[in-house]
């Protein structure tokens, strides 16, 4: 047994979990804002529609929500995987099916983060902002300079726990064949006949968890400034 070549195959493996990750929060986060305003909507269809969509993704499994994904094109559009591939210039199947993975991962998420911001936003008190249109500012300006903060300050111990429920969901995209940490470190064990590469993929994510940990604690600390009470 090669215990570097190993660790590379788990470094490249992890590589893959890490970039599932970060697109899923680049994507989720403004989505899931802008799925809490549609939430709060004063339009009561569109409020309600939001709303039930929040609450069958929440509902239902993420590993069920990645499936359906895959089965869109084929099924519902009738359109061959491969052929799909080419019409989004894809390099093959495999990139495919991580775009279906992380459609599933950012739709999953952007609800849960919908529910923590609206949450956020409802629970700055109404006072705030009749202060800031006493004071002349602009309904862009109470929220930014107002509101905002005060809303990351509430929302930051729920977020920080969804982060870090993302990164062991991510183990979740091997059952549609993406090569995350996970995959890689069956394939050693299948291999090589031992559990070591499982200890290693669990010490890789040990370690990123405990990281963003002490980063969110740093970032609660900082803002601490706009808490008010």
């Amino acid at each position: 047994m090669d215990f570097w070549k190993i660790i590379f195959d788990l470094c490249m493996g992890f590589g893959v979990t890490l970039k599932l990750f970060a697109l899923t929060l680049l994507i989720a986060i403004p989505v899931g804002l802008l799925f809490a305003f549609l939430s709060m909507s004063r339009f009561k269809p569109l409020s309600w529609l939001m709303k039930t969509l929040i609450w069958v993704v929440r509902g239902t499994p993420l590993l069920l929500q990645c499936i359906i994904v895959t089965f869109i094109p084929s099924v519902l559009l009738k359109i061959p995987n491969k052929d799909f591939a080419n019409m989004l210039h894809l390099d093959g199947v495999n990139d495919l099916q991580f775009v279906f993975v992380l459609v599933a991962f950012a739709l999953n998420y952007a609800c849960y983060f919908a529910v923590i911001f609206e949450g956020g936003i409802k629970n700055v008190p109404k006072g705030q902002s009749e202060a800031g249109q006493v004071l002349g500012l602009t309904k862009r300006q109470i929220f930014l300079h107002i509101v905002l903060m005060q809303v990351i300050r509430r929302i930051v111990a729920p977020m920080s726990n969804e982060v870090i429920t993302l990164v062991k969901d991510t183990a979740l995209a091997r059952a549609l064949s993406i090569a995350e940490v996970i995959l890689v470190a069956y394939e050693k064990v299948n291999k090589y006949a031992v559990l070591t590469p499982l200890l290693y993929a669990g010490i890789f994510y040990l370690a990123f968890s405990g990281l963003l940990t002490v980063l969110f604690h740093l970032l609660e600390k900082k803002i601490g400034y706009y808490d008010v009470t």
